[in-house]
């Protein structure tokens, strides 16, 4: 709660002004009873119609006050809540777009998509419900309980004795509610999960029929969820029931008092009905106090998760380190890392790349090919060794220094739903001119302009409305366009024809032959001319070398080339390759 506390604090004059405005309005609430209370023993009974008429009035303008003195409070305190809220969401979305994909794996994508959503409503509500209710309800229940004691402190006193075994049910009640409500909160977290999952994957649900089993299995958490809402729901609903019991009972007991007290002349008619409204007053106070903590114990469990992510501290530190004079761009020393920190995923790696050569990377899936890549850009820290661009350690590069020096295609990559032309410069601002050459580079300017709207073509959510192919260059034109240092293509071709490749290839020497470039494929055509390859077999380096030198020393490299190249291909490099022969001729 402290730090919804924080964000509170540049609101703290608007919020005073707004309890003082609902304590004016409480005190009018407060008031309206006494005010009947006098008028029946008093005023009536004097017979002055003038008098009756002007004490009428002050009812009116009590009751008026009350009214618009709460809209007023009641929209000020709406106002902190949106805009606390605001502040404390924005935060939270800078903090998760600053972890490391090792904490953001930590907590989770769903979770971290309910903290950012159903939590900080729930705050919102709190904040809302407090400056509302967390004013006028204890206003009410202590002004009521001292006027009444003005009133007929025998009476209070019968009243009163209630109050010990309400705030005892209270307090238990809320202490056992808010773990419950954190457990709510990481079923919503699974319900999340879950609906991400389906859609995601909705077509492969719907190719493989699978929509009744997705559908069991979304009907199975939804069913959990409930099942804790409603545990967390029935235990915060006890306090009602209470509340009214110990309240009716003390109502009862001083209606009883209350009779034997006007039947011996203790007490006026007139208290006995401002009494009534009075304790009506104290009941509905307790109401609301009990609906606060129902919101309290919600908010406080979401802002403790909140809290958690807000609080995480910075994972990649900036380490000062002085720079080494060497001749190479890109070197891995000995790598070895580990997801889970139990097994090493990839091991003892180690190479070097010159600035301008190209390293292609091959193996086997979940051989460790991207990891490789998430370590080079800092993804990840490595467990142990060493990587070094252009002498500097990665540690001691500053993130939005190291970043920039890539340009990237992920395995599994993302188009947004906007023009190709913002999906390519991507905020960056970049010169039209680098991002047609991007284009044409990535072989893309071709479909693109047959395009009606050329660059100002609207692309649906993840780029749905463009095949395969169009999206990976799309997704290569976006890489280039910055002009990195480094650029890194991983598995980017793989929705490619032969030929498309080859220009790609063809182009990214051309064009931009200062870059070191690493390239992660499946197919040795991709990587054929590479200045080095890295063959990988479950995270552990297997061969590196030229193609030639990998066909003569490496036995995995041999195998890959003969299934995908022919028993021609894997002794032989170059244009006389069956698969290089065609790409070739088609380019030629």
């Amino acid at each position: 709660m402290k730090k919804v506390f924080y964000y509170l604090k540049p609101y703290l004059p608007r919020m005073t002004l707004g309890v003082s405005i609902k304590f004016a309005g409480s005190l009018m609430d407060l008031l309206l009873p006494w005010i009947l209370s006098y008028m029946i023993d008093e005023v009536v009974p004097k017979r002055d119609v003038g008098l009756i008429a002007l004490w009428g009035a002050a009812m009116v303008l009590a009751s008026v006050v009350a009214v618009v003195t709460n809209i007023l409070a009641n929209r000020m305190a709406s106002w902190v809540a949106q805009h606390t809220t605001e502040s404390l969401r924005h935060d939270l979305f800078s903090k998760i777009s600053y972890l490391s994909c090792s904490q953001i794996d930590e907590y989770s994508i769903p979770s971290l998509e309910s903290r950012l959503t159903s939590d900080t409503y729930n705050i919102h509500q709190m904040i809302g419900m407090m400056q509302r209710l967390g004013i006028r309800a204890p206003i009410l229940l202590l002004g009521g309980i001292l006027i009444t004691l003005t009133l007929d402190p025998v009476l209070t006193l019968v009243l009163v004795c209630t109050l010990p075994f309400i705030g005892f049910a209270v307090f238990t009640i809320s202490r056992k509610g808010i773990p419950l409500y954190v457990d709510l909160q990481r079923g919503v977290d699974s319900m999340v999960r879950t609906v991400r999952e389906n859609i995601s994957g909705i077509r492969v649900i719907k190719a493989l029929s699978k929509t009744e089993y997705e559908k069991e299995r979304f009907a199975g958490v939804n069913a959990e969820v409930v099942r804790r809402e409603k545990k967390a729901g029935m235990t915060m609903a006890l306090s009602n029931p209470l509340m009214n019991l110990f309240l009716n009972g003390g109502l009862t007991a001083v209606i009883i008092v209350g009779a034997f007290r006007v039947n011996s002349g203790l007490t006026q008619a007139g208290k006995i009905i401002a009494f009534l409204s009075y304790f009506t007053i104290i009941l509905n106070a307790m109401m609301s106090i009990t609906r606060m903590f129902v919101m309290y114990s919600r908010g406080s469990a979401s802002a403790a998760r909140i809290a958690e992510v807000l609080d995480t501290p910075i994972d990649l530190k900036v380490s000062p380190a002085e720079q080494e004079k060497t001749s190479y761009h890109v070197e891995f020393d000995h790598v070895s890392f580990s997801y889970r920190k139990k097994e090493y995923n990839v091991q003892d790696i180690s190479f070097r790349l010159k600035r301008g050569e190209t390293l292609g990377i091959i193996g086997a899936t979940g051989c460790g090919k991207s990891t490789l890549m998430s370590l080079l850009m800092r993804l990840y820290d490595a467990d142990r060794g060493v990587i070094q661009i252009a002498g500097r350690k990665l540690d001691s590069i500053p993130t939005e220094e190291l970043h920039t020096k890539f340009g990237v295609v992920f395995q599994n990559d993302v188009l947004f739903a906007d023009t190709i032309y913002e999906n390519i410069d991507f905020g960056r601002h970049l010169p039209r001119e680098e991002i047609e050459k991007a284009a044409r580079c990535a072989q893309a300017m071709e479909f693109i302009s047959s395009l009606p709207d050329g660059f100002s073509h609207m692309l649906t959510p993840k780029g749905t409305n463009l095949s395969g192919g169009q999206k990976q260059r799309l997704l290569v034109a976006r890489a280039l366009a910055g002009r990195p240092e480094i650029l890194i293509l991983d598995d980017s071709s793989s929705a490619l024809d032969y030929k498309t490749d080859s220009l790609l290839r063809q182009a990214l020497r051309q064009e931009y032959s200062g870059v070191t470039t690493i390239i992660i494929a499946q197919r040795i055509s991709s990587i054929l001319h590479a200045d080095h390859i890295l063959v990988l077999e479950d995270g552990r380096e297997l061969g590196y070398g030229s193609h030639e030198d990998l066909l003569k020393t490496c036995e995995i490299y041999r195998e890959i080339s003969r299934s995908q190249m022919g028993e021609r291909g894997a002794g032989q490099t170059g244009p006389g390759t069956p698969v290089e022969a065609e790409c070739c001729k088609e380019v030629s």
